[in-house]
């Protein structure tokens, strides 16, 4: 039963961590461009073969 005297406060402190580490990035606008992405794979403009 002591063991969950360290397991509580290890599980909330890496919560919060995990918490803080989402809020950074949602703040650093990390997600600002979800379908960019998706468009730039879909792009010809580059290829798998070098120009030559």
């Amino acid at each position: 039963m002591t063991i969950l005297a360290y397991l509580i406060p290890i599980s909330l402190f890496l919560g919060g961590m995990g918490l803080a580490f989402f809020i950074y990035t949602v703040k650093t606008r990390q997600y600002d461009d979800p379908e960019g992405d998706a468009r730039r794979i879909l792009r010809t403009d580059y290829d798998d073969k070098p120009k030559q």
